[in-house]
């Protein structure tokens, strides 16, 4: 470490302003209450569900906003309906591909069976339901294929990975999420230069062949936020999603400058994305099949939220990382998610520094720039929160000049602990 000191001790740090960039903010005041309406008044949802049924509600890992309070209003739903509820994770291979893993993502969540009122029944064991015309297996979990009636949960947003009509939303949580370990890797076989053609094909099977009733398709604003809920008969998911989708991709947050030498990300995790940090909003894209975002010449992550139990794909789109990060790193759940989706570049450990002092020096150094105190550095606590963030002065004339963007402090030294850890 003597030599990587000697290397980057002479680097500067540039001080750092916060800013508060402004987006719609509209919302749904009371979105538990407005889904409740929703169930009820509905056509072709609620009154699909019979006395006596088992009902399965499918419930994924990303951090939905809302999620334990839309679970238990569904569980509410469908008992006064006289059914019986239970709750079955839709995650593919999220939770270490283990049955107590996606339990254990859940609880994360808030979605635990003590607060959604509903027994948890957690299994990676599936039933093959097809194949579509490729080859491609079709899978569903096995608990949820023998249930009368399935709802799934989901929020609608651009994919990480892949363009199409359909990215992530209800028709992905159904092909992907309700096809545990054994669908995601079938929809993740041939490469996601085809996943926009496969996740909607295998969806429509399973919506065919499965007890699906209805999906419950939301849309947040920039803040993370709920703004749309629907609920949506399964035979008109897929054309209403490519509505939701468009409004999703508008509602977009985003960093507010279009060049970056350097991007610091104080938290990745499975609950943030899929890709540990969103693409869309970094601007680094872990296959060629994906664009849009900020020119990022270098970027620096530094820790892993407590939620995503050691999983720490997307480090590898990173260039450098924090020893903080490896050490809390679940290899096995990490890799998982690679060998699952078969894009591995993700999960590979970005360069190493001893803390986060050191990791931004070195994303300095590298950003190839002739005067390091001109550095552009943007700060961000991950890629959901994007309202506050913090910018190197050199920045500043340029974000004054923006309509959106409103400047919140004095320029300040970067503050950094007795470990060489920023505060947070």
């Amino acid at each position: 470490m003597s030599v990587l000191r000697d290397l980057l001790d002479p680097i500067p740090l540039p001080q750092m302003v916060r800013i508060r960039q402004r987006f719609d903010d509209s919302k749904i005041e009371d979105p538990a209450g407005t889904l409740a309406k929703l169930l009820q008044s509905q056509p072709n949802a609620m009154e699909r569900i019979k006395p006596g049924q088992q009902v399965a509600i499918a419930v994924g890992s990303r951090g939905v906003a809302n999620i334990a309070d839309f679970t238990r209003v569904t569980v509410e739903a469908v008992k006064a309906a006289g059914a019986h509820p239970f709750i079955v994770p839709c995650m593919g291979s999220h939770g270490g591909a283990t049955a107590e893993g996606q339990r254990e993502v859940l609880h994360h969540l808030g979605v635990t069976e003590e607060a959604a009122g509903a027994p948890i029944r957690s299994s990676m064991e599936v039933v093959k339901l097809d194949e579509l015309p490729n080859g491609l297996p079709v899978y569903c979990d096995k608990l949820a294929s023998e249930a009368d009636a399935i709802i799934v949960i989901n929020r609608v947003k651009p994919h990480t990975a892949f363009r199409g009509e359909i990215e992530s939303g209800i028709m992905k949580m159904i092909s992907i999420g309700l096809g545990k370990q054994k669908g995601a890797e079938a929809c993740h076989q041939l490469g996601f230069k085809y996943m926009a053609e496969n996740v909607p094909k295998m969806a429509r099977i399973m919506i065919e062949k499965l007890p699906i009733v209805f999906g419950i398709a939301l849309v947040e604003n920039a803040y993370d936020q709920t703004c749309r809920i629907e609920v949506l008969p399964a035979e008109e998911v897929e054309e209403r999603e490519k509505e939701l989708l468009k409004e999703a991709k508008a509602r977009l947050p985003k960093i507010l400058f279009d060049q970056i030498d350097v991007l610091v990300i104080d938290y990745i995790g499975k609950n943030i994305s899929g890709d540990g940090m969103d693409p869309n909003i970094t601007g680094r894209y872990p296959t060629p099949y994906a664009h849009g975002g900020p020119d990022v010449t270098k970027m620096v992550v530094l820790d892993l939220t407590p939620e995503t139990k050691g999983n720490a794909n997307g480090v590898g789109t990173a260039d450098f990382t924090t020893q903080r990060l490896v050490d809390k790193t679940d290899l096995a759940a990490t890799y998982a998610n690679g060998l699952t989706s078969t894009v591995c570049a993700p999960t590979k450990i970005a360069t190493t520094l001893e803390n986060d002092y050191y990791a931004i020096k070195a994303a300095v150094k590298t950003c190839n720039i002739l005067d390091y105190s001109k550095c552009r550095l943007v700060r961000i606590k991950d890629t959901l929160h994007l309202g506050e963030i913090e910018i190197s002065v050199n920045l500043l004339e340029e974000a004054r000049r923006h309509p959106d963007i409103e400047i919140l402090s004095e320029p300040a030294d970067m503050q950094f602990d007795g470990e060489g850890n920023l505060f947070k």
